[in-house]
């Protein structure tokens, strides 16, 4: 399955970004999970598989649990791959950061006034 495909889903990336901040139990995972989407367990696991098995996630056991944690690998890769849109973008965000930059110095003109 493509990396695009994987992050497609909106349950996918709202586990990725649960463990951003670190790793994180199978159960803690699907309790919000379950209760942000109102899916089953048996459907969090399936989306669980599904990013261990496309490498966006390992899993490791501890006793009874399983902890999973984000792999960067296929992270980096889709972030290769936007890299060659980025152009259509960078000189508007660079632009705005310019009229941003502006716009602080005009206030701070003024507040000093």
């Amino acid at each position: 399955m493509h990396a695009l495909d994987i992050l497609g889903d909106p349950v996918r990336r709202r586990i990725l970004e649960l463990l951003v901040g670190g790793e994180c139990s199978a159960g803690s995972i699907t309790e919000e999970i379950q209760k942000e989407f109102g899916i089953t367990q048996a459907a969090v696991s399936q989306h669980l598989r599904a990013l261990r098995e496309s490498g966006f996630v390992q899993v490791r056991v501890d006793g009874p649990r399983r902890i999973y944690s984000v792999d960067s690998k296929p992270l980096q890769e889709v972030d290769d791959w936007i890299a060659q849109f980025r152009g259509f973008w960078k000189q508007s965000l660079d632009s705005l950061t310019g009229e941003i930059a502006r716009g602080k110095a005009r206030r701070r003109e003024k507040d000093q006034s």
